[in-house]
């Protein structure tokens, strides 16, 4: 699964990287410890009212909530959808037909149960590159009346150094499938479109690796989430002043 994980971009070096609006993002500030229901940077495509085709960066609570589910409703908010069935699953077919969404992010932590507690790992791109997770996302009216996205992220069996520590993994775009899976419009050739999804997410699984990280991670209320100590190998944060 993923359960936190670390987003240091800026919305600024978001807008270059997707080539999007990020008018609506500009209250982000970078999170190294990014945890269910906060918000966070994903990347949608949708069509206006003129009939235009726009793309921006969007600030969404992490915890999938559709329109359908109401206020007061008892199921919970799903923070990450199954590749294998998210196609096909009532909770998520509308969403990944029509609402899909890139989730950035720096890497993602995982956690190994010790005797004396659990080790959270960090788990990344072996250059340190920006990955870009398959997402789903919800729009829908809070109890206030305001407009409120919500999001999950897309995960599959581990083909990564996730493997040695949890047996899931986000599912990672290639660049050259970002296009395709932000189409707003509905899915239509499902089979080929999971097809291309395996062959990307297959790829980049090759380039990512794994390290121990300060138990620091483990307290969301405790940790500084724009400290990016938090993503350093253990070793090097054990040294840092305390």
């Amino acid at each position: 699964m993923c359960g936190r994980y670390a987003m240091d971009d800026t919305t600024n070096e978001l807008v270059v990287e997707f080539v999007a609006a990020g008018g609506r993002a500009q209250d982000w500030i970078p999170n190294y410890n990014v945890a269910p229901t906060q918000r966070a940077p994903i990347v949608r495509e949708f069509v206006d009212d003129a009939g235009t085709l726009e793309r921006e960066i969007e600030l969404a609570q992490w915890g999938f909530w559709p329109a359908w589910v109401k206020a007061g409703d008892k199921r919970p908010h799903p923070i990450n959808a199954r590749f294998e069935t998210v196609a096909s699953n009532g909770m998520f077919r509308g969403a990944f037909a029509e609402r899909r969404c890139i989730v950035p992010m720096r890497g993602y932590y995982e956690w190994v149960a010790q005797p004396d507690g659990k080790q959270p790992h960090f788990i990344h791109d072996v250059d340190g590159e920006l990955l870009s997770a398959a997402g789903i996302y919800a729009v829908r009216k809070d109890d206030a009346g305001e407009w409120q996205v919500t999001y999950a992220v897309i995960t599959r069996e581990a083909r990564d150094a996730s493997g040695e520590i949890h047996d899931r993994m986000p599912l990672f775009l290639t660049p050259d499938m970002r296009d395709e899976w932000l189409q707003p419009a509905k899915a239509g050739d499902v089979d080929s479109l999971m097809h291309n999804l395996d062959r990307a997410s297959s790829a980049i699984a090759k380039a990512i690796v794994t390290y121990p990280v300060s138990r620091a991670v483990n307290n969301v209320r405790t940790a500084d989430a724009t400290d990016p100590a938090l993503i350093e190998p253990l070793q090097a944060a054990d040294t840092s002043p305390a």
